[in-house]
């Protein structure tokens, strides 16, 4: 179980195509490269730029409008506070504006100690309530079971599904109008498509649970795709603020501010706020799918000029986690979830398999995958 996933080393193997401006490599089976070596990522983060940096005159007008929206209410806006840097930053420069958001924050069990921390000196220095949801554990485990035994790559959308059905449910019974969330495009923009699945997607979630679990779900929260358009947005006319696009968002400079405005602590990794996360994005996902999301994230630091391609490189050279901490993490998650040293290294080595081989939401992507998996097992 101690062993680490090797990592693909483009300087040593010569069939690793690696991008020549980011650190994306052909372990994405979709990633393009132009004559020049670039990447497709690149341009397409080259492509979202205009979208994204210092538009401090719209960010004002947009503040100013959701503080007219809850001038009657206790709160003008609700910020999903995970205790990472990005939603960290984004409730301290709210709270700097004059905002008066409700923080949320889902605890699905999984929460780091110093995450606990974090989130109770943010919310005691900037003064807001907090709002927690705890998720019903037997349930949440349930799910999460089922997504392992399906053997697909986005374990992670579970929760990700579930905080944003909690700060839509929130926002919907407290009458706020607005939520601010940490989503960016400086340091987000580029992830493979294979790399996840839509977040939304709940006939996907109930689709796998059906098959693989175990429990009646009667308190997950939920908000299927069509609901959180419809609904939320049309009929509520609840609106989203993408803070950190309106910003000159540098992470390093984020993390400095909130350390010494917050009483921050780093976790030492990006997602460290959860034992889950960290276990499943430093070891899962590298041992199982050869994916290492620090490629992405470095790439976007690159394209935004924050960290330079060779400093990138050298990153990639560390290890994603140390042994101890590897021993330490995987006897907890193993033991919180019920798996076996023996039934967890079989999961290791099942073959990956496709969102789209269950019922899902995405239609036409799903047809899409299909036949492109058809045409590839036919060439």
């Amino acid at each position: 179980m101690e062993r680490l996933a090797r990592q693909p080393n483009p300087m040593t193997e010569p069939n690793l195509q690696i991008c020549t401006r980011c650190v994306m490599d052909s372990t994405d089976p979709d990633i393009q490269f132009d004559a020049d070596g670039i990447c497709n990522h690149c341009k397409h983060y080259d492509s979202v730029r205009p979208f994204f940096g210092d538009k401090k005159a719209e960010l004002q007008t947009l503040v100013d409008k959701i503080s007219a929206a809850g001038k009657n209410n206790d709160y003008d806006c609700v910020i999903g506070l995970s205790g990472g840097v990005d939603s960290t930053y984004v409730a301290y420069r709210a709270v700097k504006m004059g905002l008066r958001p409700l923080a949320v924050h889902l605890d699905n069990g999984w929460n780091s100690e110093i995450a606990v921390r974090n989130i109770e000196n943010i919310v005691k220095k900037l003064d807001i309530d907090l709002h927690t949801h705890v998720i019903d554990w037997e349930e949440f485990r349930d799910l999460q079971l089922s997504f392992f035994k399906a053997s697909v790559v986005d374990i992670e959308m579970l929760t990700d599904h579930a905080i944003g059905a909690v700060i839509l449910d929130v926002a919907t019974s407290k009458k706020i109008k607005w939520m601010i969330s940490g989503t960016n495009l400086a340091t987000e923009a580029i992830l493979p498509r294979s790399w996840y699945h839509s977040k939304s997607d709940l006939k996907n979630i109930l689709a796998i649970h059906k098959k693989f679990g175990t429990r009646k779900l009667k308190t997950f929260p939920m908000a299927s795709g069509f609901k959180r358009k419809y609904f939320y947005t049309k009929i509520k006319k609840i609106q989203e603020l993408r803070f950190l696009n309106y910003i000159h968002y540098d992470k390093a400079e984020a993390m400095e501010t909130i350390k010494k405005e917050l009483a921050w602590q780093d976790y030492g990794s990006k997602h460290g706020e959860s034992v889950f996360t960290k276990f499943y994005q430093n070891y899962i996902l590298p041992r199982k799918f050869n994916l290492d999301k620090r490629k992405a994230h470095l790439s976007c630091l690159i394209c935004s000029g924050q960290i330079s391609r060779a400093e990138a490189l050298l990153r990639l050279e560390q290890p994603l986690y140390a042994p101890m901490d590897l021993k330490r993490d995987s006897i907890f998650a193993m033991k919180k979830l019920g798996f076996s040293e023996s039934e967890f290294e079989a999961y290791l080595n099942a073959p990956p398999q496709s969102h789209f081989d269950y019922a899902s939401e995405n239609g036409l992507r799903r047809f899409l995958s299909r036949v492109k998996k058809k045409l590839l097992g036919n060439s």
